[in-house]
């Protein structure tokens, strides 16, 4: 089983591997999706039996479908939701939210980013969508707001602003796919989480899996050289699922 662990200081608690349904995902599908509805439901309540309790989704990968029909097998009180909007005005935002919980079946959504955010100065770009967000969040449609960033100067400003409840970074110890080397990263890893921010990464085994030869070199990296809370991956079978499951929680067994 995966333990779980607070995520930063957002009041919400998710297990060590988020299930990633993302792979290769853009404009409404994803290796995930590709399951079909059945298909990735019954994957996600198999890893949720393991103890993955945490899911990442996005509009962008057409698997909020599929994660509502898994969420009303397992119960929505159990299960960390992510997703995300490449919105960028906030009556545009806001009607997304909207749609998010129709599509997901579900009167909140414990996580809300802002998806692949690309300049330096987003913050002062996007004050008209954080504002609708922190409204939401302020009623308690969203549990937390934050960002994943696919620029260095976006990861800096999201490291910097105390909008971010959570952050979703990229890490792995090759560089690939990055917004930086990891000696640049993993500095703004450590303000993040020094500020309270809860933060999990992705890319742990690369942008295209480029990694997985050894995967239990690249999770262990993860774990041992920053203080990320989760650590997302996409599967699309149980071997993988069960793979996955066992390097995290013995990545993890050994941290001080």
């Amino acid at each position: 089983m995966i333990d779980e662990v607070a995520l930063g200081e957002t009041g919400l608690r998710v297990s060590r591997l988020c299930f990633g349904t993302g792979t290769q995902g853009w404009r409404g599908r994803s290796d995930q999706s590709d399951l079909g509805l059945d298909g990735l439901s019954q994957l996600l309540h198999f890893a949720h039996d393991l103890g993955v309790t945490f899911w990442d989704t996005a509009d962008q990968y057409g698997t909020h479908a599929h994660v509502a029909k898994a969420l009303t097998e397992v119960g929505r009180d159990k299960v960390t939701i992510t997703t995300k909007t490449v919105s960028r005005t906030a009556a545009e935002v806001e009607a997304d939210v909207t749609r998010f919980l129709r599509e997901l079946h579900t009167d909140y959504i414990d996580i809300l980013l802002l998806h692949c955010l690309t300049e330096a100065d987003w913050p002062e770009k996007m004050q008209g969508p954080m504002d609708v967000l922190s409204r939401l969040k302020k009623q308690g449609v969203i549990r937390a707001v934050g960002c994943s960033c696919h620029d260095f100067g976006a990861l800096q400003a999201s490291a910097e602003t105390d909008w971010t409840d959570v952050n979703l970074v990229r890490i792995n110890y090759a560089g690939d796919t990055m917004c930086a080397g990891p000696e640049l990263v993993r500095p703004e890893i450590d303000k993040m989480v020094t500020a309270g921010k809860g933060v999990y990464g992705m890319k742990v085994v690369g942008g295209g899996g480029d990694l997985t030869s050894d995967p239990e070199k690249a999770i262990r990296y993860v774990c041992n050289q920053t203080e990320i809370h989760a650590l997302v991956m996409g599967m699309v079978n149980e071997a993988q699922v069960l793979e996955n499951t066992g390097l995290v929680s013995d990545a993890v067994s050994t941290l001080a």
